[in-house]
């Protein structure tokens, strides 16, 4: 073997199986010697994806610091320590820490997909070497190897392969492919797509039928599973549109507030005053204009949104992306095990010249059978259709068990869906094989395409031959077809044909069940046996429904502006017939956009550009490699789309993570897929995403506006600070007092806008433009009048009781103290009844109701006692230079807050005037 590594992504599938055998330098015979897999052990190293190196936890805690507002408040703690200013300097560094810790946590939650991947990987492989079948860890196999596969096994390689006996292999979860993939040994052209390579089997696939051999071609990192592993490291970890517009809106405060910090401490010293005293003050502006709270606020909140999710059945991995699915505009979503069950079922059976559909999803065994249309009398009884379901039953080699409340297949779904259509009509497996028993069998050979069993009734009756497979394989067997009475009449080849080609234009998958007999001392079968002579029992047309939630669920999302797109390895008239039932844009009740549906070939033809606009038409896009799925979430990301991706299997993962939100299945799901994800579903559910969606815009709604809500209090405390730099006069607030406020107010009465009920209508909205920035233009001039009315009341009542207390001959220490106290207490309760105003954007207090959210009632009272302890408890006049105040400038406190919230709700009942006008 040359040295180059064997890649996957090598035409093996295109050369001779004896040309592969060479040039991996290996034997068919007996495989490789034991000293040559100990050199290209050596060589190619273990077969396991490749690790990637995590940041440590203190590099982690580290940068929960790393924010432009944050540097000040440390920056102000220093200076604040400078001064032995204690207290001031502890409280800062406390809000810093607590800060630092809620982000810490939540960090070291982050994507574990690449260890995910290393465990779906650890298997035992049985291999042949030096003539000796032995068995041993697949992480020890290396390019060359020949590996035996059997019914059960997860492939440990890349595989191509020598031989197959009836195999076949579920990869589901590489390729999107819904059905097991019968695999064969010959040529395959070159430019076939990976779930078209028949002739290959690809690591950790699952062997569900029949037998084969195989030798690795790709070990690690070049496997196909490698490879995904790679996109998934080299996967964007995109920031979400929130902390885009925090980080964007950080920066530019960051830089205001230092200027204004300068430019105070600069007037201060042109004007004569000392530069110790104005370097406090510069302290106290930026203490005062830095929203200290608002990071721990918006963990809070969005954590507020995750047990709401949690509550419908939506696991959040990463805080960030409960507000991101708020903003999701496209919705990328896996077909198999998503949108649809992942569980075939038998949805309708033709006999007896009835059609018949039949209820119920999935492999439980609820769900009933009704004729849809009947040739001759009414159906009535009808002995075929229960001789076609009993023979779907007895010609069959899967069993249908119940664990933990799940119903699963023991076997080949396709014949478990056989087992479960049976007992939806009653009928039992058991009492079947009690009443004929089978005495041998034809198992199902990929080159015959059907299968056979022979049945005993006993007392020297007639045996009975069952046949099923392929309607084309089937019904040239057939000389008759029973009727509804159970007699054997005539065939109708051409209404067979119609039939079969009316199930098949809605993408289901038809099985016939034909029967014969044989003479009562017949005691095996051959394939002689079955050439003719039988009589057609009947059609099972079957498929993978898709859920019917799922259906509601695809109707809500495009009518709040979210475009749903699917997403698949599967073929495209499978993917076709669930977009129609599912209602997807661009597909009809009786005509389909050609436009609507792109295979993966063309995308592979595309450029980069093309490959965005076509995205943006397309609605279904089937037979794409797990390359393309990324290429298409980044095409949309291209156009200023949020995506939300979705998917369960290995396949989806790098997708996943590159999306802005990644949505896993919880049940269905594999580990891989999990570990890349945001957020996974428990109920694999895709109606949860768009539960999900109505809580992250909720939450959304919650951030904006506690941000609506603290940003005046920073603005007024920022002005008042400089106001009284200008009048020459001392500080009306000190850095100690505003923190006291914001910290107290921001947990006692924003966080609460948390808990306001969703308002109506909020998935009829249109998706929010990411570019869009938080704060519109509307909210900011709200921001700039309410910090003007703190500037004002504030300052003003600071005075007016400064000048008053010092008139009373009282000393100007109690003086400053009783003024500084009378504006604490002025900007807590603006911001109380500003907070009344804030629950809704444009609503007034009381269209949302007063007591529709009881949290806002109990916040507001404790902030109330904590205002009435920091004014008259002697430790906290000690603490924070505060005093007792008389029962006159409560009535000013109070009158003016007042004042103050009307004036808001004034603001938002014009705006909405002029709204309607327009």
């Amino acid at each position: 073997m040359s040295n180059r590594m064997a890649t996957s992504s090598d035409p093996w599938h295109g050369l001779p199986a004896e040309q592969v055998v060479s040039q991996l330098g290996t034997s068919a015979a007996t495989g490789l010697d034991l000293a040559e897999v100990e050199r290209r052990q050596a060589e190619f190293g273990p077969n396991t994806p490749p690790q990637k190196r995590e940041p440590g936890p203190l590099i982690t805690f580290l940068k929960q610091s790393h924010q432009a507002l944050v540097y000040i408040l440390i920056l102000c703690g220093v200076v604040s320590a400078m001064f032995h200013d204690w207290a001031e300097a502890a409280v800062i560094f406390g809000v810093v820490l607590v800060n630092a810790v809620v982000g810490f946590v939540q960090e070291r939650k982050a994507s574990k997909a690449l260890s995910a991947l290393r465990r779906s990987m650890s298997t035992t492989a049985t291999v042949l070497r030096e003539g000796a079948v032995r068995s041993v860890p697949s992480e020890e196999l290396v390019p060359g190897d020949l590996v035996l596969l059997k019914s059960g096994d997860k492939v440990p390689g890349d595989l191509r392969l020598l031989y197959a006996r009836d195999l076949m292999v579920d990869e589901s979860a590489l390729t999107g492919e819904s059905m097991p993939v019968t695999k064969q040994t010959h040529v395959l052209a070159g430019d076939v797509v990976l779930a078209d390579r028949e002739n290959m089997a690809y690591s950790s696939t699952l062997v569900t039928y029949g037998q084969g051999q195989g030798v690795v071609v790709a070990t690690g990192a070049t496997t196909e599973l490698g490879r995904i592993s790679q996109l998934i490291a080299g996967a964007e970890e995109l920031a979400t549109p929130l902390t885009r517009n925090i980080a964007h809106f950080s920066r530019l405060l960051f830089f205001v507030i230092l200027a204004c910090a300068l430019l105070t401490f600069l007037l201060g010293v042109v004007r004569g005053q000392e530069w110790i005293y104005m370097l406090q003050a510069a302290v106290a502006l930026a203490v005062g204009a830095v929203p200290e709270a608002l990071p721990a606020a918006v963990s809070v909140t969005l954590a507020i949104g995750v047990a709401r999710m949690a509550k419908r059945h939506a696991i959040i991995r990463k805080l960030p992306a409960v507000e991101t699915l708020g903003s999701t505009s496209v919705i990328c979503s896996d077909k198999t095990g998503t949108l649809t069950e992942n569980q075939l079922t038998v949805r309708i059976v033709w006999a007896g010249g009835c059609a018949y559909e039949i209820s119920g999803t999935g492999f439980a065994p609820v769900g009933e059978i009704a004729a849809v249309e009947q040739t001759g009398r009414p159906p009535g009884r009808n002995d075929a259709l229960g001789q076609c379901l009993a023979a779907g039953v007895l010609c069959n080699e899967a069993a249908l068990e119940e664990q933990d409340g799940r119903w699963l297949v023991r076997g080949d779904p396709t014949e478990g869906a056989l087992v479960v259509s049976a007992r939806k009509a009653g009928v039992s497996e058991v009492d079947l094989a009690e009443q004929l028993p089978r005495i041998d069998a034809i198992p199902f050979e990929s080159q015959n395409k059907y299968s056979a069993t022979l049945h005993d009734p006993g007392e020297g009756e007639a045996k009975v031959v069952l046949l099923k497979g392929a309607v084309d394989t089937i019904l040239p067997r057939c000389t008759e077809a029973m009727d509804a009475d159970g007699q054997p009449h005539p065939i109708d080849r051409d209404q067979v044909h119609a039939v079969f080609e009316d199930m098949a234009t809605r993408g289901l998958r038809v099985l016939a069940m034909a029967r014969r007999e044989l003479p009562s001392d017949a005691v095996s079968l051959a394939h002689a046996d079955l050439e003719g002579g039988f009589t057609l029992l009947g059609l099972q047309g079957m498929s993978d429904p898709p859920r019917a939630e799922a259906i509601a669920a695809v109707k809500t999302c495009q009518r709040a502006g979210i475009h749903v797109k699917m997403v698949t390895g599967d073929h495209a008239i499978n993917a076709a017939v669930v977009a129609r039932q599912l209602g997807l844009s661009g597909f009809g009740e009786t005509e389909v956009d050609p436009a609507a549906v792109v295979t993966g070939d063309r995308l592979a033809a595309m450029s980069e550009e093309e490959l965005a606009e076509t995205a943006d038409r397309a609605s279904v896009f089937a037979r794409v490699s797990p390359e393309q799925k990324l290429l298409l979430v980044k095409g949309f990301q291209a156009r200023d789309h949020v995506v939300a991706m979705t998917g369960d299997g290995v396949n989806d993962a790098p997708a996943l993570k590159q999306a802005d939100v990644g949505v896993a299945m919880g049940i269905g799901g594999t580990e891989v897929a999990k570990e890349a994800a945001d957020m996974v579903l428990t109920d694999d559910n895709f109606a949860t995403i768009e539960a999900a969606v109505e809580e992250g815009r909720g939450v959304f709604d919650s951030l904006t506006k506690f941000i609506v809500w603290t940003l005046p209090t920073n603005l007024g405390d920022g002005l008042v600070i400089m106001a009284a730099i200008l009048a020459g006069v001392a500080l009306p607030i000190l850095p100690l007092q505003i923190l006291w406020i914001n910290m107290n107010a921001a947990v006692l009465l924003g966080l609460v806008l948390a808990f306001e009920p969703k308002e109506p209508g909020i998935m009829l909205r249109k998706p929010r433009d990411p570019r869009e920035p938080i704060l519109t233009r509307t909210l900011i001039e709200r921001i700039v009048l309410v910090g003007l009315i703190l500037l004002a009341g504030a300052f003003g009542l600071f005075w007016g009781v400064l000048q008053q207390g010092l008139a009373a001959g009282k000393t100007e220490p109690l003086a400053l103290a009783e003024a500084r106290t009378v504006a604490t207490n002025f900007f807590v309760f603006v911001q109380l009844f500003y907070m009344f105003n804030c629950r809704s954007l444009t609503k007034s207090m009381f269209e949302v109701g007063l007591f529709s959210n009881p949290w806002i009632w109990l916040g507001a009272a404790l902030m109330v006692a904590l205002q009435m302890g920091y004014t008259y408890l002697p430790v906290m006049n000690r603490l924070f230079d505060s005093a007792p105040i008389g029962y006159v400038p409560w009535i000013w406190i109070v009158g003016l807050a007042l004042v103050g919230s009307v004036i808001v709700g004034l603001e938002k009942h014009l705006r909405r005037l002029l709204t309607s006008s327009n």
